[in-house]
């Protein structure tokens, strides 16, 4: 039985930074994205980048569709299920005017850069945004009680 107890105390003292840390799991952001294809020339980077937008694409389409699946067994008055829909729409509609917005201007501290530094910044923001994007919706999707 006091093993029982210390099993007990021990998950339950250590579960919160389990949860912590499975739920704060970092997006690669746009500099860790650019590192990770710098072993190439410019060119190179920006065929790489351009697959990271590619697979970030297809990422964000699949938490959309999820998202739109969970919300159909959602646990709740349609009234509030149709709703949440539109809004959705309404978001990702939002979402892809953001992103286009963020990652000009960030294309834009390129300055006076020289080849494809500005496509180069521009592409590791959007599949930056598309992953944090397609997180965000995983995780809403996560905490809803479904039917």
């Amino acid at each position: 039985m006091l093993t029982i107890r210390r099993i007990c105390f021990g998950v339950s003292v250590c579960w919160p930074a389990i949860v912590l840390a499975a739920s704060t799991a970092p997006t690669t952001g746009e500099q860790a994205l650019r590192n990770e294809c710098s072993a190439f020339s410019q060119a190179g980077i920006r065929d790489c980048l351009e697959e990271k937008v590619e697979n970030s694409q297809k990422v964000l389409s699949q938490a959309e569709q999820k998202m739109v699946g969970t919300l159909s067994k959602w646990d709740e008055d349609n009234r509030y299920i149709r709703q949440a829909n539109a809004k959705l729409v309404a978001s990702n509609k939002k979402f892809a005017e953001y992103r286009a917005t963020q990652c000009e201007f960030s294309a834009s501290l390129s300055g006076g850069a020289a080849g494809d530094a500005r496509e180069i910044r521009r592409l590791a923001c959007v599949a930056e945004l598309n992953n944090r994007r397609a997180e965000q919706l995983a995780n809403a999707a996560s905490e809803l009680p479904l039917k």
